[in-house]
């Protein structure tokens, strides 16, 4: 009789405390699930950078991972391909949302994919400004070079003896580099020819 009521008095604790237990291993499960899913979504949004080549193939990756980890990446690889095909306002107006809300790493390129949408656009003035905003502001970026070469770009259009005479500076700040000094070479062969 006594063994009895044990039995009874521990199966009414078992019974008082299973929906703990199961809501703990629901919870568990959950976060397992979660888990798999995050990383899961992770690798399809890294696998669709490297992929995904014409724009209707980066628009709907961006559609299902902008939000991922890899969306900044997915997005800037969109705006690129926005700006090679000429579809300069899709590639300004992306560059522009992604100004201050990407990683550090990535911080740079859309202010300067703008900067370049925009003179493509032959909006040289708004180009000549963001270009030279961006130099002043960042001069040891990766990307400095990029843009003072825009910037000649855009003086050569009013000024192409200012432009060159940009050109003569900077070779001699990159004259130590060839890569950069071919890159500036370049650019006042073509300046000169016009």
């Amino acid at each position: 009789m006594i063994t009895d009521e044990i039995n009874m008095e521990l199966l009414d604790q078992v019974k008082k405390s299973a929906p703990y237990v199961v809501a703990a291993l629901v919870i568990v499960a959950g976060y397992y699930g979660i888990k798999n899913y995050m990383a899961s979504r992770k690798v399809a949004a890294s696998q669709a950078i490297t992929s995904a080549y014409t724009a209707d193939e980066l628009e709907a990756a961006v559609e299902k991972y902008g939000s991922s980890d890899s969306g900044t990446a997915l997005k800037l690889k969109l705006a690129k391909k926005y700006f090679d095909a000429d579809r300069y306002e899709e590639a300004l107006e992306l560059y522009t949302s992604l100004i201050g809300k990407v990683d550090a790493a990535f911080a740079d390129i859309p202010v300067v994919g703008k900067a370049q949408t925009l003179e493509a656009m032959g909006k040289i003035d708004e180009a000549t400004t963001a270009y030279d905003t961006f130099v002043n502001e960042n001069p040891n970026s990766f990307l400095a070079l990029t843009a003072q070469l825009g910037l000649a770009r855009c003086v050569a259009m009013t000024d192409k003896e200012g432009a060159l005479k940009r050109l003569e500076e900077l070779k001699e700040l990159v004259k130590d580099d060839a890569a950069k000094l071919a890159r500036v070479e370049a650019l006042t062969d073509v300046i000169t020819r016009k």
